[in-house]
Order: structure tokens, then sequence, then C-alpha cells
């Protein structure tokens, strides 16, 4: 449709009609299987049902196609309807947790997964996903750092831009793409104490330099919607921030797409205190430029009324639906309203093999080894007992994988089946003990009479560790205590599995191999101390039990950085590698009582931002630069930071090289480092390779004293090496 037959559809339309434009009802006032993510206490009338432009939770082209045929039948201009969907790293095919995609350091990774979300999605109806979350994550207490690349910005943008970039591919006319939505605007990651739907409490400088310009990444990309987060920002709340939605997201950002609330977001702003009642609550949103309200009856309740008595120009409203039209036009809907979906096309992607090995790829690109004591991996030996709860547990994707599937997820015990089962190689398996003490009351008599289970259950692993050669333990967080209302003081593996872990590792002459499976960075105790390896697999979804089972055994190498800090107490949190130095800096070697620190545990990470190990090692030269001085005011001007990198171990393997800049001295305090740049390198043994880093005067800007993004003549260092603890780096100066 022609944008003059756009403006001529809002001007025949009537004052009802165009709000319902802007609501949004959740999928199960249509379908009863509908997903539901978030709260279901209101009913919807039948005259909302008939005229409300988008839904969200649905998903089968069956289901799909019936639910637009019926309501564009009944919509007086034969509108079509919106179908949204919280795809967030996978459909059907489940790939990994995006903080596990992080860990990959590969945005084609990130670009990849999302295109295949996007055409299963697409196939089986679904016009937009809730995704990619590009918020800042920097306290694991928060359980929403699951969806999330991590706690650096630049590596945060990289994979932000490639995911939207992958969801929508070169145009929305293409059915095997979908909208994205770039969420949760804004500095959601910043929640106080970890804790979801809380206030976050920043500085302008520390908003625009850290936290905003992920979501500028996805913008750039081109993300068709945004999405607005539950907390307050400096003590308003987001839905109705003017200045945030209109003058940095707007204004600033050039955004003209469609911005949605998130689940009940408008009328919570009667809960937080901002908004008398649900009236109000809706003029500040459409003030603030909210176009769509998700699942509450704010809008439709208010808007007309507020149009009527003048409290909101009619004007307003129809930049709003203007710009919702203008997205089901950019996805073809009044063309074709079921964007080519179809059974047979559902059946023929959704979870094929090709979309599988590609998953594979994601899983294999995402572990991170943090110890392999003596080569303890691969796996060697004729007796292997695999043991834990997640062993066989099929719910290795995350509570964000909601339309997959977790009966085709590969368990750790049929890749092991799979692997071994024609080999000489001996195994068994024990569960150990239960995934949790209990669920919701841990004072209960069904945690005690779990806990009666627990003990025959470490017995007969027990019993079984000491039949094999080598143990591998398989532990981790249960599928719900990471996502969305999971916040945790407590950031360990849950008790039955410490007594567990406990019991195993008190076996002598035993090679012990620790997986965890988990959504954040965790506390991992004595687990590192007491085990000779330790893999982190996060939530892998489908392929999971295939991909680790392909590291273990030494198919291939481990390649994964972290993407997220691990500390050594959950009391640490929130932890990153860029912070600032102070004015008095813990020295690296000796005692000074009068200094930042801690008493009883490190300043620093136990395992860094882009730690990771591989089953190689590899020497780093020191850091080259093709000069000493940049010149700020000349045109293209750069220096090249360059190492030479060998590979002194005996396999071929990745490694993952990380630019860092630190500013020395600036009109405001700098980080100790700042990401920049990465690049993987894949070396035979004893073969080396020269990797230079290009510095351009634009990498060195940052939110000055001026209330500007700009560069300050000074000393600078590059550092490049294997994490972000690394102090191999070279001096030079911008002039």
């Amino acid at each position: 449709m022609k944008k003059a037959d756009l403006k001529n559809l809002l001007n025949d339309m009537s004052l009802e009609e165009k709000v319902m434009q802007l609501v949004q009802i959740p999928g199960y006032e249509f379908e009863q299987d509908a997903a539901v993510t978030g709260l279901t206490d209101k009913k919807t009338s039948d005259k909302v049902k008939e005229l409300a432009g988008s839904t969200l939770g649905v998903w089968g082209a069956k289901k799909a196609i019936e639910l637009q045929k019926k309501y564009m039948e009944n919509h007086p201009h034969h509108i079509p309807l919106l179908l949204m969907l919280d795809v967030i790293h996978g459909h059907k095919t489940v790939f990994p947790c995006p903080l596990g995609q992080g860990a990959t350091f590969d945005p084609e990774v990130a670009r990849a997964g999302a295109a295949i979300q996007a055409k299963e999605a697409a196939s089986e109806g679904v016009h937009v996903t809730f995704s990619p979350m590009a918020d800042l994550s920097r306290d694991a207490r928060w359980g929403r750092v699951l969806e999330s690349t991590g706690e650096d910005k630049y590596l945060n943008g990289r994979m932000v831009g490639a995911m939207v970039e992958g969801y929508q591919g070169e145009s929305l006319k293409d059915k095997d793409h979908v909208a994205a939505c770039v969420k949760h605007f804004a500095a959601y990651g910043g929640a106080e104490a970890g804790r979801d739907y809380a206030n976050v409490e920043l500085s302008e400088h520390t908003l625009r330099e850290q936290f905003l310009p992920a979501y500028e990444e996805g913008i750039k990309a081109g993300a068709r919607l945004v999405m607005t987060s539950f907390n307050t920002l400096n003590g308003i709340p987001s839905s109705g921030n003017k200045w945030l939605m209109r003058d940095i997201l707007r204004k600033d950002m050039k955004f003209n797409g469609v911005l949605i609330s998130d689940w009940a977001a408008i009328a919570e702003m009667v809960n937080w205190g901002f908004a008398e009642d649900m009236k109000e609550a809706s003029r500040l949103a459409m003030d603030a430029g909210v176009d769509i309200d998700m699942c509450t009856g704010c809008y439709s309740g208010n808007l007309q009324n507020l149009v009527k008595e003048g409290k909101i120009s009619e004007k307003l409203l129809d930049e709003a639906v203007m710009r919702v039209l203008e997205l089901k036009n950019d996805l073809g809907l009044f063309e074709d309203p079921y964007r080519g979906a179809s059974v047979e096309k559902s059946l023929k992607v959704c979870l094929c093999d090709e979309h599988r090995k590609v998953a594979l790829d994601a899983v294999r690109k995402s572990l991170v080894l943090l110890e392999n004591k003596n080569n303890a991996l691969p796996l060697s030996g004729n007796k292997i007992a695999f043991i834990g709860p997640y062993v066989d547990e099929k719910k290795i994707h995350s509570s964000w994988a909601i339309s997959g599937d977790p009966k085709a997820n590969v368990t750790i015990k049929e890749a092991v089946e799979e692997l071994y089962g024609k080999s000489d190689v001996k195994v068994k398996f024990a569960k150990g003990c239960n995934m949790l003490l209990d669920k919701t009351d841990i004072g209960s008599g069904v945690a005690k009479e779990n806990d009666r289970k627990n003990k025959t259950l470490i017995e007969e692993a027990v019993k079984t560790a000491k039949w094999a050669d080598t143990i591998v333990l398989c532990l981790g967080e249960d599928i719900g205590q990471s996502g969305e209302s999971t916040s945790r003081v407590d950031i360990t593996i849950p008790a039955p599995q410490k007594d567990l872990f406990s019991a195993i590792s008190a076996i002598k002459n035993k090679k012990t191999v620790t997986l965890i499976f988990n959504g954040r960075a965790l506390d991992l105790q004595d687990i590192p101390d007491k085990s000779d390896a330790v893999l982190i697999c996060w939530r892998p979804g489908t392929e999971g039990g295939h991909g680790i089972m392909d590291v273990l055994s030494g198919a291939c190498s481990p390649s994964g950085k972290l993407s997220m800090s691990f500390p050594w107490a959950s009391a640490q949190e929130p932890i990153h590698y860029d912070h600032y130095n102070t004015g008095r800096p813990k020295p690296k070697e000796g005692l000074s009582i009068f200094s930042t620190r801690y008493l009883d545990c490190p300043n620093e990470a136990r395992y860094p931002f882009g730690f990771g190990l591989t089953y190689s090692q590899f020497e780093l030269s020191k850091v080259k630069l093709s000069g000493k001085t940049l010149e700020k005011s000349a045109k293209d001007a750069f220096i090249e930071a360059s190492v030479t990198i060998k590979n002194t171990g005996n396999v071929t393997a990745t490694e993952t090289l990380q630019l860092y800049i630190r500013d020395m001295v600036g009109s405001r305090v700098r980080p100790v480092k700042e990401l920049k740049g990465f690049e993987k390198v894949t070396l035979a043994a004893g073969k080396s390779k020269k990797v230079t880093f290009r510095i351009e005067e634009s990498m060195l800007r940052f939110f000055t004293i001026n209330n500007k993004f700009e560069s300050e003549a000074g000393k600078f260092v590059a550092y490049i090496g294997t994490d972000s603890a690394t102090d191999n780096g070279a001096e030079f100066e911008l002039i």
C-alpha cells in the first residue's frame, strides 16, 4: 500500500478504530494455549477483541491464519492484526541463551541464529519478535542477565546489531523474516540490588556512555520497534519519560519506528505513584510517545475520552497510529495478511537438519572452559561416570524459549550413548540428586522428603563414581532460577547439588570434570578448586548435548569467552571489568590498609570478562604500535596496534584476541579498560599469525564534561590480550 493510501485509510477510520490500533491484547484471549508472559488478572471485552491492533503469544500456522481471517472479517476496514511473540533465543530450534551467545564473541553466530528463529517463527504466523535485549547487565543477581549478551557495551552493541539484521533481513517484505524489537529502553539492567522491576539511579553521563550505546546499535541496524522498560530512571517510569523517549530515542537516536510498552508497564505507573489513575497514565504515556499499550485497558479505556477532552491532540494520536499502520504495511500484511504462513512450510523448516547444525555450531562456540588441570579434558579413560541432575535433563533451554519443545532437546545422556555406543569406553549414569530441594518453601515437609530422597540418590552416585576412572558432574541452576522475576541474592548452585558435589569430590584418585548449566554468572564456591576441569555450558538449547560432548571428547576445542565476570562471592555483585580506578586503588602487590578493598575477598573477579581456555596454549608478543601519536584533527588518521600470536600447544584451537584501550586522564573519570575490538584466530599447533587492530580517533570519544561525545587530547594505553585482565599494552598520545 502506498503512503497516500495509508493516509486515506487513517483519515477514514473512526476515533475508536484509531485508538484500538494502539491496543495489544494477550493471545490467550483468542487461543487458550497461547503463551502467557505477564499478569493475567483482567479480561478483555468483545469490542476490544474485535478492534485491537495486535496480540502476542500466539503461534502455529493454522491458528494464526484462522485468527487473522476471523479478525479481518469483523474489522470495519479489514485492517490485518499484528501477531507478536517472545522469540528470544529460538522458536522451535533453540540456540544458546543470549548470555551464552555473547560468550561466542562472534556476531555471525547471533546473526545466523536470529535469521533461523525468524524463518521458523514467520512460517508459523509470527510478525514481530520481542528481541534483541540490549540491556547492559553487570549484576548477576538480576535474573534477566540471561537475555543479555553481557556486561560490555561494545560486545552488546555488536551482537544486538547482528541480531536485528538476522531477524529482519534486507527487507521486511521477505516472508522468511520478522520485525525486531530492541528492549528494554532504557537501562533496565541497572535495577537496584538486581531486583526486577525496580528503580534505576544513574547519572546522565553513565546512562549515555555505558547503557545507551547497545540500544543505539540496534536502532542503527534498522530495528522497527523499541520496547519501554519496567524500571524508573531517576524517579520517572520509562513509559512516561518524555525526555527519554522523545529527546533521546526519537531525536538523538533518530528512531522513527513503533514504541511499545512492556506488559502492563503503562498501568504500573499508578503503582509507582507517578500517575493518579490509568487515565492519567495513558496521557503520560502518549505524551512520552508510547505507541502501543501492551495488555492493559489503559489506552482502550481512556484515549478516546482524553482526545475528546482535549488532553491529547488527535494529531498526536494519528502519528502513533500511522507508525503502526506503516509497520503492518512494510511487513506486507495488507497484500498478504497471512504473510506466507503455512503448516507445510513450518513442518519443513522448523527443527530441520540445517537449523540444528547451525545451533550445534553455536553451542560449541559458546562453551567456556574455566579450568583444565593436567589436561583433564578432552576426556580419556575407559570408564566414565556421568552424574548429576543435568545428565538426562531435557529442559536445557531457558524459560525464555517459550515456543520451543523440550522433547526436541538433546540431553547429555543421549549424546553420550550416541558417541560411545559402539566404542570400548564404558559409561554409567546416575542422577545424583534432585535439581532443587523445593521450589517454593524450603522449610516444608516436601523439602524434608526431598532431602531424604537426595541422600539415597547421592549414595547411589558415590557407588557409580567409585567404579569410574573419570567422573563428569552435570550441575547447575534450575530452568526456573534465571529469567524474568528470578532475582537471587545467593547466586550459587542449589543446595542438593552442593551436597552431591561434596560427596563426589571427596572420593580420592578420580578425575572430576564439572559442567555448569546456568543463565547468569555464578559464585562457584569450591567447585573450581575441587574439580580437574570446569566447563560453563549456559542454557545451551536444542543441540546442547551434542555440542557439549563434541567439546568434552575433543572433536573440537572450546573457544568461548566469558561475556560476564564470575565473582568470588555473591556479595561482590555488581562486578564488571570496566570499573573506575578510585583515588586509592589497591596495589597489585603488597598490602595497603587505606585502599579500596575487601577484607575477606579480592577486588577482582574470580574469572574476568573475556576469559576462557582452549585445549591448546598460546603465546602473545608485546604490543607494537605503528606510531606513538594520533592527530585528532587529521582526516582518516589511525594507529595500528599489533601482536603476533603463536599456538605453542599440540592441537588446533581458536583464540579470541581482544583490544582494550585506557584513557589515562579525562575531564570525567575514565574506566581502567574498555573493549574496542576483537578477532578470533584459529591456528594449528606450532603456527603463528600477526593480528592488527586499527585505532581511530572516534574510538577514543566519551561523554565529556561538556556533555558531548568527543575525544580529548592526552595519553592512552592500547592493550591486546586474551581477556580483560591483560596488562600487555603500549602507550600512545592523541594530539
